[in-house]
């Protein structure tokens, strides 16, 4: 009976943990600011937007994950098994992308040490690497990784929910608003739905499953609920900053255009606030680092023995890697412009890939996947396609203007 017990906390963890580690890789430097900003810009109708957003991030993450926990499979071997070369070509998108954002996620981790203690954000940066790195040295790396996304998770969110009181926002308007909107953006809910299930993100609780053995049609309803628990923890975290922010420019106050949250937090609640927002700052990074550099390397630990066996330290390597660049050169944005454009493209050639897959006895057996599901998700794959194209043929002029 013990053991029974033992095993269902121990399966209660994984599946938390996995949720965290997706929700915590999505909430990093570039959601605060992405959220700030189109918060200033659409003010209550950005309610809409977060909606709509969350209804395709759900739509995504259970398909993703359902086919991934049927299969046994992460997700580049099921793209293999689907068309031959393709698992490579996702991998190649996954790491080249995890890489380039890895390097903004070490920069915010420095930007937020900078505003704790005063040191360099330099300084700062390699400090938080070293701590990431840190995880990933313990004998039960999976477990301390599941645990600091989970503590650093609900501090963000406690820290975030003080700011949104003492900012006062309009939540009756938020709640009118965000089903009857002023404005509808279409660009502001692709983004964020890349931002949330975009890239690297989208993989990190379903591979995580599958290190912790939480495969198969018995654990299918585990799964599901802990996908929508991932989402659910971004989309919290997503709400909370939004009143904040809505609470802040309701009152006629301006946001510094440097710095859009940073001056959120301080606006609010003064310098305590701004003090706040290094610490929220500094957790959304660093656990952002450890989440990319997790999924990043899980996609090509399967393509060999070796580098199954040594997954850890290439792990450890890619977020060395990462600190080194922002150390030395600093956050490279022509780089990221580009690699922004093609992080748009993973979801829907990562959902397409799954949708079919799960169609497939090679991969599922005998598995039936629903048809609703199928349905939501090529509705997903063919909108995010089509605006993933334009932001690629977009993001690549920037760069040489």
């Amino acid at each position: 009976m013990d053991n029974v017990k033992k095993m269902k906390n121990t399966n209660r963890s994984v599946l938390l943990g996995a949720a965290f580690l997706m929700a915590t890789s999505a909430i990093g430097p570039g959601f605060l600011t992405q959220t700030t900003v189109f918060t200033e810009t659409l003010l209550a109708s950005f309610g809409f937007v977060i909606l709509i957003s969350i209804i395709i991030d759900i739509g995504a993450q259970t398909n993703i994950w359902r086919i991934i926990a049927i299969s046994g499979k992460r997700a580049q071997d099921i793209a293999n098994d689907v068309l031959p070369g393709l698992g490579y070509v996702l991998a190649f998108l996954v790491v080249i992308g995890g890489l380039a954002f890895n390097i903004g996620n070490i920069a915010g981790a420095g930007l937020g040490t900078n505003v704790l203690f005063g040191i360099s954000p330099e300084l700062g940066a390699g400090l938080s690497g070293l701590l990431a790195v840190g995880i990933f040295m313990v004998k039960e790396a999976g477990r301390a990784m599941d645990r600091f996304a989970q503590i650093l998770g609900f501090v963000m969110i406690a820290l975030t929910i003080y700011v949104m009181i003492t900012a006062q926002p309009p939540v009756g308007e938020a709640v009118a608003k965000t089903f009857a909107p002023d404005t509808i953006d279409i660009f502001a809910i692709v983004t964020l739905v890349g931002g949330t299930v975009g890239g690297y993100i989208t993989f990190a609780g379903g591979h995580r499953l599958i290190d912790a053995g939480m495969t198969g049609q018995r654990h299918l309803p585990q799964v599901t609920r802990s996908s929508i628990y991932a989402i659910g923890v971004a989309s919290i975290m997503r709400v909370i900053l939004f009143l904040a922010v809505l609470g802040v420019v309701s009152q006629g106050l301006v946001l510094d255009p440097d710095n859009p949250p940073a001056s959120v937090f301080q606006l609010a609640a003064g310098n305590i606030g701004y003090k706040i927002f290094g610490v929220v700052m500094w957790a959304a990074a660093v656990t952002s680092v450890v989440g990319a550099a997790y999924t990043s390397v899980s996609f090509i630990r399967s393509f060999s023995p070796v580098l199954e066996k040594y997954h850890r330290y290439l792990t450890i390597g890619f977020i060395v890697i990462s600190t080194i660049v922002f150390i030395s050169i600093g956050r490279p944005v022509l780089i990221l412009v580009l690699v922004g454009s093609l992080n748009g493209l993973i979801l829907p050639i990562a959902l397409g890939v799954m949708l079919v897959a799960a169609h497939k006895k090679k991969v599922v057996g005998d598995y039936k996947h629903p048809l609703w599901m199928t349905i939501f998700g090529v509705v997903i794959v063919i909108a995010m396609s089509w605006m993933g194209g334009y932001t690629l043929l977009n993001g690549i002029p920037q760069l040489f203007k």
